[in-house]
């Protein structure tokens, strides 16, 4: 992998698992599965996020229906932005494919994460290193995750400001 592409592909991660990062502070992280927890299906996980957008410390995911199109910015760094679709799995996962664009060119990444459920819980997982923590409560905790996936485009136009910061060079 060029030097490029894994700087890229590092502050992408950066941003993405930032909020992630501090959720775990708080809720606490596991490397194992949480005991007596069940994965979630396909159906389960589409339903967290479809039509939503997940707010980043520093940027935004939208995790569009139609189509499953996925829009992303992160401004870590210069900044970037991704473009791609999303999809769910049987094993209880969101994933999300996208080609992400910096001012030094552009590299593909596949970025997932498990889901399962404990009750009235959902932990999830960044793929493949991350550990697992408390994603979702109910009734819901002022520190949940899930409080930052908004229902609604609110990823589009950061995507469009950074775009455009993109390609003048700045």
């Amino acid at each position: 992998m060029t030097a490029f592409r894994t700087l890229l592909l590092l502050c992408i991660f950066g941003a993405i698992s930032t909020s992630a990062i501090a959720a775990n502070t708080v809720h606490g992280t596991m490397s194992k599965p949480p005991a007596k927890s069940v994965q979630m299906t396909a159906e389960e996980v589409f339903q967290l996020y479809y039509n939503r957008t997940w707010i980043w410390k520093n940027g935004a995911g939208y995790f569009a229906a139609k189509q499953r199109d996925f829009r992303a910015w992160s401004g870590e760094g210069t900044g970037s932005v991704g473009v791609g679709h999303w999809f769910t799995t049987d094993t209880g996962k969101l994933c999300f494919r996208a080609t992400w664009y910096a001012q030094t060119g552009s590299a593909p990444a596949l970025t997932c994460f498990s889901h399962r459920k404990r009750g009235n819980v959902i932990f999830q997982k960044r793929e493949p290193d991350g550990d697992w923590y408390a994603f979702k409560t109910t009734p819901a905790k002022a520190d949940d995750e899930y409080l930052k996936v908004r229902p609604g485009d609110h990823a589009t136009a950061g995507y469009k400001r950074m775009r455009l910061k993109l390609s003048q060079g700045k």
